[in-house]
C-alpha cells in the first residue's frame, strides 16, 4: 500500500468507517467485512452516477416555494426563494461561475435529507456581511516617488478636456417628457440663459416646485392672460392677425375678442394626451359626458373657423375614447375597487345616456372579454400616441398637425367603428336587461359588422381585421362555456348569459331529463325583451319558432346557428354520460388525457391561424396556384352567368364578383355545377362571406368531431351497457304480439273465459295468466310486466267489443331507457295492443265455432217438424247454408285485416325501424325514430281521429261476429231468419263502406300501404 496516493488512503479509511456504521463489523479480518469493503470500493471506483437534472431541482424548489404560499407561510416562502436564489447565484469553492452541476447537487442532497418544510418552526436569523477591507495604500505617491511633475500654480485644477466643450449647458431647463410638458424656449429665454451664469436648483416636494416649473420649463399658456410667445414675422405666420385686420376694415361691427394664443405644437400634445384619456386639458374641455373646444384658442398661422373645425373633429373622436374608457373602466373597476364604480352623467347622447352606470352585480364574463379587446386595442394606440409624442419632444423632424392626422387617420377610423359597435352592441341595451340578452346582442352586434364591413372587400380590410380580433376575444367566453358543456357535462354558466340554461328542477336521473331539462333562449331584433322557449326534446327546432312580439323575427347568437343542435344533443349526451354507472363514459386516464387535450377556443384559433398562413408558400407554388386560381375563376365565372341568366340577369361584372366571392370555398364548384346546391332567396344563402367560410372551415369541424364522439359514446353505452335494443324489442314483443305463441296463452286464457261465460275482468286472474304465459318463455320480463283495469269509464259503449277496453298493459322500463320509452309512447303501445286484441278475439270467436255444434242442432230441429213436412225442412237448410256463408264472409274479412295489421303494418314497419335505430347518431335523433314508428303503425293502424269513422265501421264489423259467434253456440233454437238477415244486411253495408272508402283512399295515391287491404276485402265483396 506504499504506493497509494493520500486521496486514496483516506478514501480507505473512510470506506471503512462507513462499513463499519452501516454492517455493525468491528473486525476487519471478518469475511463479512471484507465482502462489503470490496462491494463499496466496487462502486467507488467503477459506478458511473447521473449527472443531477437542474431541472427538477428548480421544479422542487418552485413546488415548495407553491406549498408554502398555499399553507400560508408567506414568510417562510419568501426566505426559502430568495436563499436559493442567493446560493445558486453564488460562487462556491473551487468551482467557476453560478448555477452549476456543484449547486444543483448540493441542493438535491439537501432536499432528500430535509423532512416537510410545513412542519417545521423556522425563523430566518440575521446575517452580518463582513465589511470589505479597503486599501489604505496610497499606491499613487508610491509609484510617483523619484518623479518630477509641474503642477503649475493651481495644482487641483482638473486638465483641460476638448470634448467637454462639446457638451450641452448643464443649466439648459429640465425637460419633463414623462409628464407631457415640453421645453418652449423663446429666443429671450436663450438670451437670458447665455447670460445668466447662477444656478437653479429644484428639489421636488418643495412648496414652490410646480411654481418653479411653470416659470421655467413652459409658457404658462393655459393661465388666464398668459403672455404672448415671440414667433416670426413673416406673413405664413401672421394668417389669423391678417384675416383679424381684414374683418375689422370690412366689418364695421367687428369686435375683437381676448383670445388664448397657442403654439401648434401645444396643440399637437393636447390632441395626443386626449386620445390617450387625459381629461384636464386646456384646449379641450370635457363637461358632462361631452367633449368640447374653447373659443377663444387660436393659432397665429390659422384662422380661428379652421382651426375650430379641425379640433371639433377631433373633439369627436375624444368623446368616443372617453365612452370606451368609461366603459373599461366600469367592467374592470367592478373587481378591483371594493367601492362601485363613479356613476355616469345623466345627460348626453342616446348613447352614453343608456350606458351602464354601474353594475349591480359583478360583469358577465362576455362583457369581461369584450373589455379585455378594447383594453389590448387601446394599449397599442396608445403606444402609437406615444411614439409620436417623443418624435414631438426629440424635433428631429417637422411635425405639423395635418401630419399627425394623416398618420392616425387609420386609427380614428378604427375608432369610430370600435364606438359605433359600443353604442349598438352595449350602449342601446336597456339596464334591466338579463345578461343573456345582453351577451347575445353584443356578438351578434360585431358578428353583422364583421359581415357588413366584410361585403366591402379590400377597402375596409383593416376594419375586418380589427373586428374580428375584437370577435375572436368576446366570444371565448361562449367558446368556452361550450367546450365544458360537451367535454365534461357542465354547463358552467354563473351569470347566466349562455343562451341555453340549465333547468336544475329536473336532475339527470329523471325521465324528463331529455325534455326539460335546458331552456333556449331568443331575441328579438331590436331588444325589447326576451322570448323563452323550452327545448322540447333537442332544442333544434326552437330557433325555428317565432316571438310573435309585433312582429319581429327572433334570432339569437348568429355564429351558433349552424350548429346549435349538435351542441345541445353533445352537452346533453355528455351530462347524460357523466351520470351514468359504465365502463365507456369514465375511463381511468380521462384526467390524464384531458391535460393534454386542446380546449375549443384554442383549436378554433389555430385552424384560423392555419387557414390565414395557408398562402404563405414558395414562389413556385405561389405561380402556379395563381394560375389554377386563374383558370378556377375563368370556369366559376361561366358557371354563374348561367344561373344569373335563369333570372334574366346579365351583368358580367357582378359574375366575376360572385365567382371571386365564392371561390373560397374549395368544394363549391362541384356542390354549384352538379346541381346539390339550392339558392335561396329568402335566406342569407347567396350572402355567404369570407367570415362565415372562416366559422365553417374553422370552428364547426371542430364542434362537429365532438358531437359525433359524444353521441356515439352515449348510443354505443345505452345499447350495450343497458340493453336499450333488448327493451324495444320487448315492448314489441308484448305489445304488438311478436311473441305470439307468449301472448296467445295469456289472450286466450281470457277469450275462453268469455266463451264460457265466466268472470274474466279479476285484477289477480289476469296478471297470474299473464306472469305464468311470460315466465315460461321470457322469465327476465316477468317482474316488468303487469296489467291494469281501467274502470273509469265503466260503460263507453254497449258493444260486445268494448269490453277489452278496459285493459292496459304496463311495462316497467328503468333509467335511463325511459328516455326513449315514456309513458306517452307506452300509451300508443296499449291503443295498438287492444285493436290487436279485439281482433285477436274476433279470430279466436270464429275459429272456434265447429259445424259439428251447428249439425247436432239441425237434426233436433228436424226431428221436431218431421210432421210439417219437407218444406219445413227446406226452411232449415236454407237457414244453416246462410249461416256458414255468413261465417265465411265473416272470417274472410277478419283474416283480411288480421294479415294487413300483422304482415303490412307490424312486420313491415318493425323492420324498417331496426334499421334505423342502427343508424341513428344520437339519442335525440333516437327518440324521434321511435316517436315516427309509433305515430306510423298508429296511424296504419286507422287510430287516428281524423279516419275515425272507418274504424266505428271495422268495430262494428268484429262485433257482429261475436254476435255470430254467441248465436251459433247458442243453436238453431235460439235465432230467428229475421236475425240472419240483419247481419248480412249489417255486415254488407260495413263492408260495402270500407270498400269504397279504401278504394277512393287508393286511387288518390295518399294511403298506398292500404291497397294490400282494399284489394282483399274487394275479393269477397257480392256484387248486389
Amino acid at each position: 500500500m506504499a504506493h497509494w496516493t493520500k486521496f486514496e488512503k483516506d478514501t480507505e479509511r473512510e470506506t471503512k468507517t462507513l462499513v463499519r456504521w452501516a454492517s455493525g463489523i468491528e473486525d476487519e479480518n471478518d469475511q463479512n467485512f471484507q465482502l462489503a469493503l470490496k462491494f463499496a470500493w466496487s462502486n467507488f471506483k467503477f459506478h458511473n452516477y447521473l449527472d443531477v437534472d437542474s431541472h427538477k431541482v428548480t421544479r422542487s424548489i418552485n413546488g415548495i416555494y407553491e406549498k408554502l404560499m398555499i399553507h400560508s407561510d408567506v414568510t417562510k416562502a419568501e426566505s426559502w426563494a430568495r436563499l436559493t436564489d442567493e446560493f445558486l447565484n453564488s460562487p462556491l469553492m473551487n468551482v467557476d461561475g453560478t448555477k452549476t452541476d456543484a449547486h444543483y447537487s448540493i441542493l438535491s442532497m439537501m432536499l432528500l435529507l430535509a423532512g416537510p418544510p410545513t412542519n417545521t418552526e423556522y425563523v430566518e436569523r440575521p446575517r452580518l456581511k463582513e465589511a470589505e477591507v479597503k486599501d489604505t495604500f496610497d499606491w499613487a505617491k508610491y509609484l510617483m516617488e523619484d518623479e518630477d511633475l509641474e503642477c503649475g500654480p493651481y495644482p487641483d485644477t482638473p486638465e483641460w478636456s476638448e470634448e467637454e466643450s462639446d457638451e450641452e449647458d448643464p443649466q439648459q431647463p429640465i425637460s419633463r417628457e414623462d409628464s407631457g410638458i415640453q421645453v418652449d424656449r423663446t429666443p429671450q429665454e436663450d438670451q437670458d440663459n447665455a447670460n445668466q451664469a447662477l444656478a437653479l436648483t429644484w428639489t421636488v416636494g418643495e412648496p414652490d416646485a410646480r411654481a418653479w416649473l411653470e416659470q421655467h420649463v413652459v409658457t404658462p399658456y393655459w393661465v388666464t392672460h398668459a403672455s404672448r410667445f415671440p414667433h416670426s414675422l413673416h406673413l405664413h405666420s401672421n394668417l389669423l392677425n391678417v384675416w383679424d385686420q381684414y374683418l375689422y376694415n370690412t366689418d364695421p361691427l367687428y369686435l375683437p375678442e381676448d383670445k388664448a394664443f397657442v403654439t401648434e405644437t401645444q396643440v399637437i400634445r393636447e390632441t395626443l394626451w386626449l386620445l390617450s384619456g387625459v381629461k384636464k386639458l386646456f384646449i379641450f374641455q370635457f363637461h358632462e359626458g361631452k367633449v368640447s373646444v374653447r373659443n377663444d384658442v387660436v393659432v397665429t398661422h390659422l384662422t380661428s373657423s379652421c382651426l375650430r373645425s379641425v379640433l371639433d373633429d377631433i373633439a369627436v373622436y375624444g368623446q368616443a375614447v372617453f365612452r370606451l374608457q368609461r366603459f373599461i373602466d366600469e367592467v374592470t373597476g367592478h373587481s378591483s375597487e371594493p367601492g362601485p364604480p363613479p356613476p355616469s352623467s345623466s345627460s348626453g347622447s342616446h348613447c352614453s345616456s343608456s350606458s351602464h352606470s354601474s353594475f349591480r352585480e359583478p360583469p358577465f364574463r362576455t362583457y369581461q372579454a369584450f373589455v379585455w379587446a378594447l383594453y389590448k386595442y387601446f394599449s397599442s394606440f396608445r403606444e402609437e400616441l406615444t411614439t409620436i409624442e417623443k418624435q414631438l419632444i426629440g424635433k428631429d423632424e417637422t411635425v405639423t398637425l395635418s401630419a399627425v392626422l394623416v398618420r392616425l387617420r387609420p386609427h380614428l377610423a378604427q375608432i369610430r367603428v370600435l364606438h359605433k359597435v359600443f353604442c349598438t352592441g352595449v350602449a342601446e341595451v336597456p339596464v334591466d336587461t338579463t345578461n343573456v340578452v345582453r351577451a347575445s346582442h353584443l356578438l351578434n352586434t360585431l358578428y353583422k359588422a364583421i359581415i357588413e364591413y366584410d361585403s366591402v372587400g379590400e377597402a375596409s380590410e383593416h376594419t375586418v381585421a380589427l373586428l374580428f380580433s375584437l370577435w375572436t376575444e368576446t366570444v371565448r367566453p361562449y367558446l368556452e362555456i361550450v367546450d365544458e358543456w360537451i367535454v365534461h357535462g357542465q354547463l358552467f354558466d354563473p351569470a347566466r348569459e349562455f343562451i341555453i340554461q340549465r333547468n336544475k328542477d329536473v336532475p339527470v336521473n329523471h325521465r324528463d331529463f331529455w325534455y326539460a331539462t335546458y331552456t333556449l333562449y331568443s331575441i328579438s331584433e331590436p331588444v325589447e325583451g326576451e322570448d323563452r322557449m323550452n327545448d322540447a326534446g333537442s332544442g333544434s327546432s326552437a330557433g325555428e319558432q317565432t316571438s310573435g312580439a309585433g312582429g319581429r323575427q327572433p334570432t339569437m347568437v348568429s355564429f351558433l346557428k349552424p350548429v346549435l343542435k349538435q351542441i345541445i344533443m353533445a352537452g346533453k349526451s355528455m351530462q347524460l354520460l357523466k351520470n351514468l354507472d359504465c365502463k365507456e363514459s369514465v375511463p381511468a386516464d380521462s384526467a390524464s388525457r384531458d391535460a393534454e387535450r386542446k380546449s375549443l377556443y384554442t383549436l378554433f384559433l389555430e385552424s384560423v391561424q392555419s387557414r390565414l398562413c395557408r398562402r404563405d408558400d414558395s414562389p413556385l407554388d405561389a405561380v402556379t396556384e395563381q394560375q389554377a386560381t386563374k383558370r378556377s375563376l375563368i370556369k366559376m365565372q361561366s358557371i354563374v352567368v348561367q344561373h344569373l341568366q335563369i333570372d334574366d340577369i346579365h351583368d358580367p361584372l357582378l359574375a366575376i364578383n360572385f365567382a371571386r366571392l365564392y371561390l373560397e370555398q374549395s368544394d363549391f364548384h362541384e356542390r354549384f355545377s352538379g346541381g346539390e346546391f339550392i339558392v335561396d332567396r329568402s335566406s342569407q344563402s347567396v350572402t355567404c362571406q369570407s367570415f362565415e367560410l372562416t366559422l365553417r372551415s374553422c370552428l364547426y369541424p371542430h364542434i362537429q368531431r365532438r358531437y359525433i364522439q359524444c353521441c356515439g359514446n352515449l348510443m354505443t353505452t345505452l345499447k350495450k351497457d343497458y340493453k336499450l335494443l333488448e327493451y324495444l324489442q320487448a315492448m314489441r314483443n308484448y305489445f304488438l304480439l311478436e311473441a305470439g305463441d307468449t301472448m296467445y296463452d295469456f289472450y286466450t286464457a281470457i277469450f275462453e273465459r268469455v266463451l264460457e261465460k265466466e268472470s274474466w275482468q279479476q285484477l289477480s286472474f289476469l296478471n297470474a295468466q299473464l306472469q305464468e304465459a311470460v315466465g315460461q318463455r321470457h322469465p327476465e320480463d316477468s317482474s316488468r310486466l303487469s296489467i291494469f283495469l281501467d274502470t273509469s269509464e265503466p260503460a263507453r259503449k254497449k258493444q260486445p267489443v268494448h269490453n277489452l277496453d278496459v285493459l292496459t298493459l304496463s311495462y316497467k322500463v328503468p333509467w335511463p331507457v325511459d328516455i326513449v320509452i315514456s309513458s306517452e309512447c307506452q300509451r300508443i303501445y296499449n291503443q295498438v295492443f287492444l285493436l290487436l286484441l279485439q281482433i285477436k278475439w274476433a279470430k279466436y270467436c270464429l275459429d272456434t265455432v265447429r259445424f259439428s255444434d251447428l249439425t247436432s242442432a239441425t237434426q233436433k230441429a228436424e226431428g221436431g217438424v218431421a210432421g210439417e213436412g219437407a218444406s219445413a225442412k227446406e226452411g232449415i237448410n236454407q237457414q244453416i247454408h246462410r249461416m256458414c256463408l255468413l261465417r265465411v264472409k265473416l272470417m274472410h274479412f277478419v283474416n283480411s285485416l288480421h294479415n294487413y295489421i300483422v304482415t303490412r303494418i307490424l312486420h313491415s314497419t318493425g323492420l324498417e325501424f331496426q334499421h334505423q335505430v342502427q343508424e341513428a347518431k344520437d339519442l335525440d335523433q333516437l327518440i324521434k325514430i321511435h316517436y315516427r314508428y309509433l305515430s306510423t303503425i298508429h296511424d296504419r293502424c286507422l287510430l287516428r281521429e281524423k279516419v275515425s269513422f272507418v274504424k266505428e265501421a271495422i268495430m262494428k264489423v268484429l262485433n257482429l261476429v261475436l254476435i255470430f259467434s254467441d248465436r251459433w253456440q247458442a243453436g238453431f233454437g235460439a235465432w230467428k231468419i229475421e236475425s240472419i238477415d240483419k247481419m248480412e244486411s249489417d255486415f254488407k253495408n260495413c263492408h260495402m263502406f270500407l270498400v269504397t272508402i279504401l278504394n277512393k283512399a287508393v286511387c288518390r295515391g295518399s294511403f298506398p300501404h292500404l291497397e294490400s287491404l282494399a284489394l282483399s276485402l274487394m275479393a269477397g265483396f257480392e256484387q248486389c
